[in-house]
């Protein structure tokens, strides 16, 4: 295709430079507003078409050089070309530009961002196995796979250990051609760490025997854990313990399993639950739901302040994780249940409680938040949210049911890629 020069105008809310060409309206990622650079369309549209950078011509003064080797390629990072706090600031406006532009809405106290570090921050990923055996990560337009040797934003013994694991996962699938390897996740805890294989089929004994033992040598305590097609993940071998993560501040440690949602940003995560708390305000003898609980990572901290707490997730291997943990931690004041929270009766137990938080799937809480009745509207609604559309849609419906969108902030938990998170609060209004 063509090459076309482009002056970038603005940035979409992922980051890719918005301009024209010919008079249509052209996503170019790689690129900064105020910059101009020569571009390549990638995929073509009626109304839009989609491009990349090929050369920078002038150059924003928050353009930096790439830390990783593999950032032309590899779709996991599309944003190290942008100055991390100017990273930090760009998501901020973004969250507020659709807050306004999608729901209408705009809270009253814009938060200070959270944020941690710009590297070695993921404590979880999820690398593709070709059928060939490289290990790697998708490439940012299509299926393809980028073999990595490093990668700076999980922990620096992970990323050391890699060259070791893709040869290890290379001879195991020559050994087990017809287990259709597909995938290997990492799961760092914070004393004990996992690897775990997803293959369509079983991997014969004596070949994940030689396996577990490659990829269990490099520093660290170590499991291995395989998952067969969508069944519940095995712990196979490796070292003996829990995975598990703590939230220092409420006294908590937090088991988890392969295959369970955790928060990917650790530090990130721990000071997010201290703000949602803090948001909440919770108080002793309160009856407080948090929905979508996942395994407590909200509502174990809740409890710390006397409140009755009463957990709800979708998934039950979740539940059952959730009400481990309060045991676990010794907490008798939080319960969990399983409920589907897209089909929601009117009668719901959140219908009646004193406060609430949300922490939903990227689809959003609309189900929720329209069913809450205005006769008995919870003091207090603190929505943690993965995806800031949704967040608008259902702010939105917060504001007009009677709440008054008291404050919102961005919480970046994914450094260097165009995904934003955020955190927010809404305050009954009292006649």
């Amino acid at each position: 295709m063509n090459h076309s020069l482009i002056r970038i105008e603005r940035a979409d809310h992922e980051g890719r430079g918005i301009g024209r060409i010919g008079g249509k309206t052209v996503f170019v990622a790689g690129a900064l507003p105020d910059e101009t650079v020569s571009c390549r369309i990638v995929r073509r549209h009626s109304r839009f078409d989609e491009a990349e950078t090929l050369d920078v011509h002038q150059a924003s003064p928050w353009r930096v050089a790439p830390f990783c080797p593999h950032a032309g390629e590899c779709g996991g990072c599309s944003l190290q070309h942008l100055d991390f706090s100017a990273q930090v600031a760009f998501k901020q406006q973004a969250l507020e530009s659709q807050l306004q532009r999608l729901g209408k809405v705009s809270p009253q106290q814009m938060l200070a961002p959270v944020y941690g570090t710009a590297k070695h921050y993921r404590s979880r990923t999820r690398l593709a196995v070709t059928s060939a055996g490289v290990l790697g990560y998708r490439k940012r337009h299509g299926h393809d796979v980028v073999a990595v040797s490093q990668c700076a934003v999980l922990p620096k013994p992970v990323s050391d250990a890699l060259p070791v694991w893709a040869q290890a996962v290379a001879e195991l699938c020559q050994r087990a051609p017809k287990a259709g390897i597909h995938a290997l996740e990492i799961h760092c805890g914070d004393n004990v760490s996992a690897l775990m294989v997803c293959s369509n089929r079983a991997i014969p004994a004596q070949a994940w025997r030689d396996w577990s033992d490659a990829v269990c040598a490099v520093a660290g305590s170590w499991q291995t854990w395989q998952q067969i097609g969508k069944n519940e993940p095995v712990r196979m071998g490796g070292t003996d313990g829990d995975l598990c993560y703590r939230l220092s501040e409420f006294a908590l440690s937090m088991p988890f399993v392969p295959g369970d949602f955790t928060q990917a940003n650790r530090a990130v995560n721990e000071i997010l639950v201290a703000r949602a708390v803090r948001l909440l305000q919770p108080q002793a003898n309160e009856h407080i739901v948090d929905l979508f609980c996942g395994l407590g990572n909200f509502s174990l901290p809740l409890a710390r302040s006397g409140a009755d707490i009463q957990g709800i997730e979708g998934l039950p291997s979740l539940t059952r994780r959730a009400a481990a943990n309060a045991r676990a931690n010794g907490i008798k004041n939080a319960r969990f249940a399983t409920a589907d929270l897209f089909e929601v009766a009117p009668d719901a137990v959140w219908t009646r409680a004193d406060k609430i938080l949300l922490d939903p799937p990227r689809a959003g809480a609309y189900a929720v938040v329209q069913s809450l009745s205005r006769q008995h509207l919870p003091q207090r609604v603190v929505y943690v949210s993965c995806n800031p559309a949704t967040l608008a849609r259902d702010a939105a419906v917060l504001v007009e049911k009677g709440y008054v969108f008291a404050a919102a902030g961005l919480v970046n938990m994914f450094p260097h890629t165009g995904h934003s998170e955020a955190v927010a609060c809404f305050e009954r209004v009292y006649s």
